[in-house]
């Protein structure tokens, strides 16, 4: 079995088990190949479409599934909501051809925890993944930005003023949470900066999940943004 090493503490732990969805057998063969040459990855299986992914989950039990968005049978947008349904969901990102595709909102509003280009670095790719394993969130910076216009141009009023409904059901501290995942900090540099610990900054964050009504790190910051706060 592979195992892989923590540079931070030197201990030996189990890789990230990985499945890859995508429809095009050239790309799930390259995605396994890059992404399979890492120690700290394991590419646990691969499926055609969303449908075969989420037959693939139950049999692999992948702690991230890689899956694209455009796909027969079943979609990336629709198998990521049941994805996120199951009783011990993995983490998922999505992968798209075009940082201006029409899904991107829709994917992430599905509870997608990572939106990265298919012509993304390896290396980050594979830093992607220990994020979002990690329970941050990973985005392409193009995909940020395309998100960012999004959010701001679409029914801003409406947005703005429902998003600032939701913050007010806050405490204080929470809301200073939350402003700092509008910001893309992690929960080490949040805790550093409000002088909490890492577990503290964990519990605010699943309070906010709760009180948002949201299901990941991602809408956290899309609300924010809303808000006109980040």
């Amino acid at each position: 079995m592979l195992v892989a090493v923590d540079p931070g503490t030197g201990r030996v732990r189990e890789p990230i088990r990985l499945l890859i969805v995508d429809d095009d057998p050239l790309v799930r063969s390259g995605l396994a190949m890059i992404l399979g040459g890492s120690s700290t990855l394991l590419v646990v299986g691969q499926a055609a479409n969303g449908r075969e992914g989420l037959a693939a989950v139950a049999e692999h039990h992948p702690d991230v599934v890689l899956i694209d968005i455009r796909m027969p049978v079943m979609d990336g947008i629709e198998a990521t909501a049941a994805l996120v349904a199951l009783p011990e969901p993995p983490k998922v990102i999505v992968l798209t051809t075009f940082d201006a595709d029409d899904y991107v909102m829709r994917a992430l509003a599905a509870g997608a925890n990572g939106f990265l280009l298919k012509d993304t670095a390896p290396e980050a790719i594979v830093e992607a993944v220990h994020r979002v394993a990690a329970g941050e969130p990973s985005l392409s910076p193009s995909v940020t930005t395309t998100l960012i216009h999004q959010v701001t141009t679409q029914h801003p009023p409406d947005r703005s003023h429902a998003a600032l409904q939701r913050l007010g059901r806050l405490t204080e501290r929470e809301h200073e949470v939350a402003l700092a995942v509008g910001r893309g900090l992690s929960n080490a540099e949040i805790a550093g900066e409000l002088y909490l610990s890492v577990p503290t900054v964990k519990a605010h964050i699943g309070r906010l999940f709760t009180k948002l009504e949201v299901e990941n790190r991602v809408q956290i910051a899309l609300c924010v943004h809303d808000a006109g706060l980040g």
